[in-house]
This record gives structure tokens, sequence and C-alpha cells, in this order.
């Protein structure tokens, strides 16, 4: 399984930014789906999450800006990210999972549920 985010870029506080990760194989729409990021000296957080019966899950950090969407037609997730703050840089990944299982909401924020990760895209906001 390949994933390859695209995306990142600077941006202003305020500002909005779509992030993009195409996946590899034809699977896809079995697949659980999920964005994480990682700060420098922070730990990879759970951001947002998209099943694959199409149920979401984003952070209380993110509700309201972030939104999480796939298309299966064209074996792509995305994450839309607008009123993006200073606090949002990070690198951003996305990840999957195969098992088709669900679990609780900390389970699937959790990394250890995905087999699968991009290599990252960076988002930096100014303030």
């Amino acid at each position: 399984v390949q994933l390859v985010e695209s995306g990142g870029g600077s941006v202003q506080s305020g500002g909005s930014l779509r992030l993009s990760c195409a996946v590899s194989p034809f699977t896809y729409s079995r697949y659980n789906m999920a964005w994480f990021r990682q700060a420098p000296g922070k730990e990879r957080e759970g951001v947002a999450i998209i099943d694959m019966d199409g149920s979401t899950f984003v952070v209380d950090s993110v509700k309201g800006r972030f939104t999480i969407s796939r298309d299966n037609a064209k074996n792509t997730l995305y994450l839309q990210m607008n009123t993006l703050k200073f606090e949002d840089t990070a690198m951003y990944y996305c990840a999957a999972d195969p098992s088709g299982k669900r679990g609780s909401v900390g389970w699937r924020l959790s990394a250890l549920r995905y087999n699968y990760w991009g290599q990252g895209t960076q988002v930096t906001v100014s303030s």
C-alpha cells in the first residue's frame, strides 16, 4: 500500500489549505483512513478519521475548522483546513487501516491502529 500526501505549504493565520492523500492499490474503499500531525518536539496526534462506512470524527482542537472526506472513485483522502492557526503548524500524515474494524474513538485516533503511512506534508502557519 502506498500513500502519497500533497497540498501542504505556508499560509498566514486565518488562511486555508486542502491536503490530499493518494492511496494505492484499489482496495482503498475498504480502508479506514486518518490524518495525523506531528509538531516539533511533540508526539504524533490523530486529528481526523473517516472509516470505510463514511463515518467521521475530528478532535476538538480542529472541530468546525477541519473537514475530512474521501473520494473512493479517485482513491483519495482529503483534509480541508480552514481558519488555520499558528498551533496547526506541523507535519501532516495520512494513514490507512485495512482491517475494516472500528472500535472506540480512542483506538480509532491511535497511531497503533494504522498499518500504512505516507511520508508527510508540511503545513506552516504564520501569525
